[in-house]
């Protein structure tokens, strides 16, 4: 599916991030990296539906589970409009944003990560899962410090808050990840893996290594896994 021109596209996008090389280079693009992204997609379909059928992997190009390209430049200093990895989210079916819980998958010529969990959810889900953690912490604490979380991860990640939320004890055994305003768990590679045969391979057994966490914060917001 990918080849090294995926990591040469990025490279010299990244020297040349305008939309006049970008529209003149778009051939490239196409072959390079959406072709290859949509075919990858497909290859994870059948195995996402044996870890879930409630989590979609759709390989259009447009619309489907790959992200576009464009960055929202409309609140940041950075105008540059491309971004300069290729991503795709396999998102829970009742979700229609970033911010539903979901697999992903990241490339970039400097890394490939890829895992589950969800990043800033709505306050009102977040505040669900902040609940779930608080009644059920002994199932908390073990999906944290199962092997497979420590062998393909290093633990739950997500950024959080400086001070604890309004309402939690701050002397709560999880009060670090009751902080969270994300909970994934990602594991990151050398970019080159995504050139390995393997790879759909490595993916499927991440995916199926973070199915833990995606189940609690499904149970948490009350939607089937």
């Amino acid at each position: 599916m990918f080849t090294p021109e995926f990591f040469e596209f990025y490279r010299t996008l990244a020297q040349n991030n305008n939309r006049d090389w970008f529209n003149e280079h778009k051939p490239e693009y196409l072959r390079a990296v959406v072709q290859p992204m949509c075919a990858f997609i497909d290859e994870m379909a059948p195995r996402l539906r044996k870890i879930s059928p409630h989590f979609v992997a759709d390989s259009r190009p447009h619309g489907g589970s790959m992200f576009r390209i464009y960055r929202d430049v409309r609140f940041s200093k950075d105008k540059c409009p491309y971004k300069l990895h290729a991503a795709c989210q396999f998102r829970h079916e009742l979700g229609k944003d970033a911010h539903t819980v979901g697999f992903y998958v990241h490339i970039s010529a400097g890394e490939a990560v890829f895992g589950g969990g969800v990043w800033m959810p709505p306050s009102g889900e977040l505040l669900k899962i902040r609940n779930t953690i608080v009644d059920n912490p002994n199932e908390w604490r073990r999906i944290k410090s199962s092997r497979s979380v420590k062998k393909f991860f290093g633990g739950i990640g997500g950024d959080g808050l400086k001070r604890p939320p309004r309402g939690f004890d701050a002397d709560h055994e999880h009060i670090e990840d009751l902080k969270r305003k994300s909970f994934f768990l990602m594991r990151r590679e050398q970019p080159e893996i995504i050139l390995d045969e393997g790879l759909v391979s490595e993916v499927d057994k991440t995916f199926r290594a973070a199915k833990p966490l995606m189940e609690y914060i499904c149970y948490a917001q009350d939607i089937e896994i």
